[in-house]
């Protein structure tokens, strides 16, 4: 009988337990703000590296230009301009010449940061309008030193086809004309997406 008794409440207590774990456990999940996911469950197949080349089209002279500083630095800055803000909305197009095919538009801003040097803050968005990237887009957050060769900045992201991006760009002026501070820059990116 005792024995009969502690087996009878052996069963209780892990039934009892089992019941009072399942359901803490279901209300912890039901209450978390995070998840694990499974890539699959996105629809996300292979990860792909994609090469992207364009021209950046930095105007800044005219009656239309394509950047206008927003915040001037004082008189008494720095020679890089230091301080200076400029918010874009640049063409992107296949050749260095403007009348070429459009593929999108780099819009976001650029900083100078930089009081020993002529360097950039740049937060950029390439908005891509063109064949299958119609509609996505790539984002750049990095430094642009403008008077080096080869500058690199960081894809920190992206949307539409370019969900989960990441990867580099690199920047080299194709053109600047000292006159008019118009610039044509020469992208090239590197990209992993899915």
């Amino acid at each position: 009988m005792a024995k009969t008794v502690f087996i009878s409440a052996f069963f209780f207590f892990f039934f009892f337990s089992s019941t009072v774990l399942t359901f803490s456990l279901a209300t912890a999940k039901s209450h978390s703000f995070s998840r694990i996911l499974s890539p699959a469950s996105f629809g996300l197949k292979k990860e792909k590296l994609s090469h992207l080349h364009f021209y950046f089209h930095d105007i800044v002279s005219g009656q239309n230009p394509s950047a206008v500083k927003i915040v001037v630095p004082p008189n008494n800055a720095s020679s890089t301009g230091f301080g200076m803000v400029a918010m874009i909305d640049d063409p992107l197009t296949v050749k260095p010449d403007l009348s070429s095919k459009l593929v999108g538009r780099a819009q976001g801003i650029y900083a100078s940061a930089a009081q020993g040097e002529d360097g950039l803050l740049m937060v950029v968005n390439f908005a891509f309008t063109e064949g299958k990237y119609n509609g996505s887009c790539l984002s750049v957050l990095g430094r642009n030193v403008v008077l080096l060769t080869v500058r690199e900045m960081p894809i920190i992201g992206g949307s539409g086809i370019f969900r989960f991006a990441r990867g580099y760009v690199q920047a080299r002026t194709h053109t600047y004309n000292p006159k008019t501070g118009d610039a044509v820059v020469e992208y090239d990116a590197y990209v992993f997406h899915y």
